[in-house]
């Protein structure tokens, strides 16, 4: 499970969260549906237009605000300090740790949803919530059907790389230690099972998965929960360093894979990779997951049952996606005079 490569993955600090049918309450305000209908009623329709053309010129960029979205809430709460480039401390900020760092995306489309609503609506709409509406919208356009988002966050005013650090996990993190991070934040571990869904879509470097090909253990050089067929595919995908395979592809000015350290892209799930549905958990059961925490899940007792009801049931799953992607917008938001609302997402006011 990492919502955190290119993807959607990754490790996660302290929150707590209500209920999906509550309100989270704070000084008397709280994070409700249609916050801004009496002071920006158009706000949604601006985030959704915005977000669809940029989807429809680059389907990558659904799942890299959906990633933006996880990686902002698991960092101190949904308050958009991921979009900071800098804050008054001048220490660097959350886009610059190396679980974000080259493989962020995304953000030029808050931007611009930003630059529409100050237009129409100055100094009332938050980032945050910005990022709440976009998310959802792109996980609409990824086939799932329209949900209701519940609005009212503030910006946080700050925003430090060091906060990243045990809160964004990796693909080689342990089942115990995402589902520790989950309960923590005031998530279930089938919340955890659920969301990780999201690498239905989205494409992850061949540098946090090739181990699993060239370099399991001592004993295994691939891993043996990976399926032999898929194994091979994917070797196809990231040749091994100094392979006949990899030298064919310097030559022939496709050698990239090792200039950056990153590698190729992959898709997470080979099958349905620009629309999420459960065929993720299917691909679980198959042994053709890309990650190595993802794979886990499968055999893991305290997810092997939950990725098997997902399985089995698009339906289910996709209702409870949308449910605790709510869940997760709720991590530990500012509300009320906590906060500010930014005129740009990208600087405090």
């Amino acid at each position: 499970m990492a919502l955190g490569c290119v993807t959607i993955m990754t490790i996660f600090i302290f929150s707590s969260m209500l209920h999906a049918s509550e309100a989270t309450i704070v000084g008397g305000n709280s994070l409700h549906v249609g916050f801004y209908d009496n002071t920006c009623p158009q706000v949604e329709k601006i985030v959704a237009d915005v977000v669809d053309n940029a989807i429809s010129e680059d389907r990558g960029l659904a799942a890299a605000l959906i990633r933006v979205f996880f990686h902002d809430c698991f960092v101190n709460g949904c308050d958009a300090s991921i979009l900071l480039d800098s804050t008054p401390s001048g220490e660097p900020v959350e886009k610059e740790s190396p679980a974000n760092g080259k493989t962020i995306r995304g953000l030029e489309i808050i931007d611009e949803i930003k630059d529409q609503i100050e237009e129409q609506c100055p100094e009332t709409v938050s980032c945050a919530d910005i990022l709440a509406f976009a998310t959802r919208d792109a996980v609409v356009h990824s086939g799932l059907s329209n949900y209701p988002v519940p609005a009212g966050r503030r910006d946080g005013l700050s925003s430090l790389s060091a906060d990243v650090l045990g809160n964004i996990f990796g693909p080689k993190s342990s089942i115990d230690e995402i589902t520790e991070s989950f309960i923590r934040k005031g998530l279930t571990v089938e919340e955890m099972v659920v969301l990780t869904g999201a690498h239905s879509i989205g494409k992850s470097h061949c540098k946090f998965f090739q181990e699993r090909l060239y370099n399991h253990s001592s004993t295994n050089t691939k891993d043996p929960n990976l399926d032999d067929a898929h194994a091979n595919y994917l070797s196809r995908k990231c040749p091994a360093r100094g392979s006949l395979l990899a030298e064919f592809l310097g030559k022939i000015g496709l050698g990239g894979f090792f200039v950056d350290d990153l590698g190729n892209l992959v898709d997470l799930d080979h099958v349905t990779p620009i629309i999420l549905d459960n065929a993720f958990y299917i691909n679980l059961l198959h042994r053709k997951s890309l990650l190595q925490s993802d794979q886990a899940m499968a055999f893991h007792p305290r997810t092997s049952e939950i990725v098997q009801r997902m399985a089995v049931d698009q339906r289910e799953w996709s209702k409870k996606f949308t449910m605790a992607m709510n869940q997760l917008g709720r991590v530990d938001v500012l509300i009320g005079e906590q906060g500010e609302i930014r005129k740009n997402c990208r600087a405090v006011n």
